[in-house]
């Protein structure tokens, strides 16, 4: 079972690097980050986390093991710090989206206004 845990844990922590790196690299261009890419995300966790339930990390537990845990631990305290700038980044990019929106729909409405005075 420790074979099992130790691949489970060693995807995750590969999963949770790149999302971190991806989500670090497109933090300007929010545009690009989906719902997807946190379900995935929130997926990957609950994995790891169910592994980790099922055969807690004890001194007899293999230093491979113990290391990819610790690893885990380290990509989600990192995660749990940049969450939240990335949840004002969105705000921010929501915001913009929003304001473009209504700036298309006004000039929109005045197109189709001017196109009945002429």
């Amino acid at each position: 079972m420790t074979v099992d845990t130790l691949t489970t844990l060693q995807n995750v922590n590969d999963s949770l690097r790149l999302a971190l790196l991806r989500f670090r690299s497109e933090q300007t261009n929010c545009t690009t980050v989906t719902a997807q890419d946190f379900a995935g995300l929130l997926s990957e966790i609950l994995s790891a986390a169910e592994c980790l339930q099922l055969q807690p990390i004890h001194s007899d537990t293999p230093e491979l093991v113990r290391q990819a845990a610790l690893n885990y631990r380290g990509y989600l305290e990192t995660l749990r710090d940049f969450l939240p700038e990335l949840h004002s980044n969105l705000l921010a990019e929501k915001s913009r989206l929003e304001a473009a929106l209504a700036h298309v729909s006004a000039a929109a409405a005045w197109a189709r206004s001017s196109t009945k005075t002429l």
